[in-house]
């Protein structure tokens, strides 16, 4: 299989340039293999692709390539969290700033991705099997978790009841919520296709039926509240399949029920110990969290406290706040055991690492993203490009728990699979002038 470039390195560069136009297509397709199982590896390969690409701007003068919408919010969000982070007097080191510098890593990688390492045909191809691949793996680590007790490794659920996967921690949900649509729902929407026969459409529902089963059982809250707005979401642009994603909405809560017998420690997790966070909320983990993310901001609404700023300062008594406002002494909002790595959140996150000028950008980031991803799915709803575009609403959407929008695997999985759906919208997009042309 090659995955050569579409566009060959033109003749005023570089012979050593056409290795990187070589090389860079297979890396990215090996990313979601290392995502599994070798992160640090899987960062490296975006970090090389990314300086890789950088590299080939600098040496083609293509510069031009900068000017895409999202990339340059992108880089001013990342710009100003840099100048949030450097050192100030009394306050931090030098390892935030470092942090922060090293994050243009994965703007580089989605930056490369949409024009170049995945331009080649094959190279889509490739990244769509290993993506499926890794569900596929996953899927089975938490079946036989599920069915014998262990997972190939000899993890058992996790104590709270979550299955883990092929994890020794409940990781598997949000890379199960990640993967999806992406990859479920193009086969599914072709085996339910009208002009099938009968057999074909039962395969699909089958198939769409295993997924969902695959999300309830694994048994993480928010990563199964997410995937079931995610059928929503699909309704709105895929209308011959609404009745099946109707009764797969059914489907998903009858799971939900059943797992009351068939898995109490799932429906422990999804129905009772959900509705009373959700029905105590400020009294909840979640609720410190976010009363210690506020503090934070409103003493710093600006420039915020730079990269990694919930983590490095939520021990100062001085965010020590509980949800009366103006402070009530006698509320000290969790004390040090409200502190934790991270807000659950990427938009509290920004605004801590950046003040409300930095969550403004990431917010921006954000849309520019969407709307590059969702322009003419309206009109032309392929099913690929929706389960990419439904898969960055998940990740992006603003009420919800999340994990830091750098963590991998996680974050890994999200920017391979938006530097997938960029590409396919600029495919989209050049084929649209090509017609019109």
């Amino acid at each position: 299989m090659s995955l050569d470039a579409n566009s060959p390195t033109p003749p005023s560069g570089p012979r050593w340039l056409g290795g990187l136009d070589r090389a860079a297509p297979w890396a990215v397709v090996l990313v979601p293999v290392f995502l599994v199982h070798g992160r640090l590896i899987a960062d490296a390969l975006m970090a090389l692709v990314g300086l890789a690409w950088a590299v080939r701007v600098v040496v083609l003068r293509d510069f031009a390539a900068l000017r895409r919408p999202w990339l340059v919010i992108g880089l001013l969000w990342w710009a100003w969290v840099v100048a949030c982070s450097v050192p100030l007097p009394g306050r931090g080191g030098v390892m935030p700033l470092l942090e922060a510098v090293v994050m243009l890593r994965y703007l580089l990688f989605l930056a490369a991705a949409e024009p170049w390492a995945l331009a080649p045909p094959a190279a889509r191809r490739g990244l769509r099997a290993t993506l499926s691949l890794a569900l596929l793996y996953i899927g089975l680590q938490a079946a036989t978790q599920f069915f014998t007790g262990k997972n190939w490794f000899g993890h058992g659920r996790w104590p709270d009841g979550e299955l883990t996967g092929p994890y020794d921690k409940p990781r598997a949900g949000g890379q199960v919520e990640m993967l999806f649509y992406p990859v479920l729902l193009p086969p599914v929407a072709r085996l339910l296709g009208r002009d099938n026969p009968w057999p074909l459409r039962l395969a699909g529902a089958a198939l769409g039926l295993l997924g969902l089963a695959l999300i309830v059982l694994i048994g993480q809250r928010m990563p199964f509240t997410l995937t079931f707005f995610g059928l929503f979401v699909t309704a709105a642009f895929l209308r011959p399949l609404r009745p099946y994603l109707a009764a797969g909405a059914l489907a998903a809560v009858v799971l939900v029920g059943a797992s009351s017998v068939i898995s109490p420690p799932t429906f422990y997790r999804l129905v009772t110990k959900y509705s009373h966070q959700l029905s105590d909320f400020r009294e909840s983990p979640y609720g410190v969290i976010f009363a210690r993310a506020r503090a934070m901001v409103m003493a710093h609404p600006v420039m915020g406290l730079g990269h990694d700023g919930f983590r490095n300062y939520c021990g100062d008594p001085a965010y020590f706040h509980g949800w009366r406002w103006p402070k009530d002494p006698t509320d000290d909002g969790g004390g040090p055991a409200g502190c934790q790595q991270h807000p659950h959140n990427i938009y509290l996150e920004a605004a801590v690492n950046g003040g409300l000028v930095g969550l403004g950008l990431f917010a921006a980031m954000a849309v520019a993203w969407l709307v590059t991803l969702g322009r003419g799915l309206w009109r032309e709803p392929d099913p690929l490009r929706v389960g990419l575009f439904v898969m960055a609403v998940l990740f992006l959407w603003p009420v919800a728990s999340t994990s830091s929008f750098s963590a991998m695997p996680l974050s890994g999985f999200f920017f391979v699979q938006l530097g997938l759906g960029l590409a396919e919208a600029r495919l989209w997009r050049e084929g649209r002038r090509s017609t019109m042309g």
